[in-house]
């Protein structure tokens, strides 16, 4: 496996960025093996030249230790935003576990992004670190339909186990959610969809679902995305040129109608949809939690 070069390992996050009120990003790895069609991460900006094969960075380990050493705010930090944490290499290379011991370590919260059950793997750290700081995971479910999810996402578990897991970490008492990203037009943005995305994830226990009701195709992306859509669905291509040409951000038709149907049936069930709500619940747990310590 190639190895890259690195100067550093986590990066101060912007104060203007809200994504679930991180304040570090970190990517242990390069790319990503799980091959979901639509991925972001594929787009030139973020530099990730044949992205489906995964590279790690040298002396990632070491090098995050230091960095967490000398960092003043013991804030979260972020896994997964460009690369799945727990890609189909993590279970032989245990970077990721090996980054939550330092985190548990040094007293930072964590915030996960992913499609794997190995997450659970590391429920043991999840738990100490929710603890100390405040924890946060994201399980991405872009479908329900677990032969729909087989085509856009050939090398992920299935739907149908991505919401045991995530009933499994609420359970275990980790703030837990679902990230409904991307929706994809003429595929997934109906109705049946998103009412039993959030009737499964209420089962699961979720705490909230967070969707922008769209997705992106940006260059490299686009190109990626639309050779798959040629071989899994011909013609549909057509129809996406039609409607959105070259737009980077491409809401489904029925934005207006379906984002009202989401947040309607979401507050009927007492689940969270707002950014600001979900990063003042999940940080809030832990300042209650260390009250209640104190005492």
């Amino acid at each position: 496996m190639e190895k890259i070069k690195t100067r550093t390992i986590m990066t101060k996050s912007d104060q203007g960025y809200r994504w679930f009120g991180i304040d570090y990003h970190m990517n242990l790895y390069k790319g990503c093996s799980f091959g979901c069609i639509y991925c972001n991460s594929r787009c030139e900006s973020y530099h990730i030249d044949n992205f489906d094969v995964i590279r790690t960075k040298e002396n990632a380990l070491e090098i995050l230790e230091e960095e967490l050493k000398s960092k003043g705010l013991k804030g979260v930090v972020s896994f997964g935003t460009l690369s799945d944490p727990y890609n189909l290499e993590e279970k032989k290379l245990e970077l990721t576990r090996g980054a939550l011991k330092l985190i548990n370590k040094y007293g930072f919260g964590v915030s996960i992004d992913t499609k794997s059950d190995l997450i659970l793997r590391d429920l043991d750290l999840l738990k100490e670190i929710n603890e100390k700081n405040s924890v946060i995971i994201k399980i991405s479910i872009t479908t329900s339909d677990d032969a729909l999810a087989k085509k856009i996402e050939p090398k992920v578990i299935s739907s149908t186990k991505r919401f045991e897991v995530l009933k499994e970490l609420n359970m275990n008492g980790i703030y837990s959610g679902i990230l409904l990203t991307p929706v994809l037009p003429f595929l997934t943005d109906n109705e049946e969809n998103i009412l039993s995305i959030i009737n499964k994830g209420r089962e699961a226990g979720t705490r909230f679902i967070y969707t922008k009701m769209g997705m992106t195709l940006r260059t490299n992306q686009r190109d990626y995305y639309y050779a798959a859509l040629d071989q899994l669905y011909p013609g549909l291509k057509e129809d996406y040129i039609a409607v959105y040409g070259k737009k980077n951000v491409c809401n489904t038709l029925q934005y207006r109608h379906l984002m009202e149907y989401f947040l309607n049936k979401c507050s009927e069930y007492h689940i969270l949809t707002d950014m600001d709500a979900i990063i003042g619940e999940y940080k809030k747990e832990i300042k209650r939690n260390e009250q209640i310590s104190l005492f």
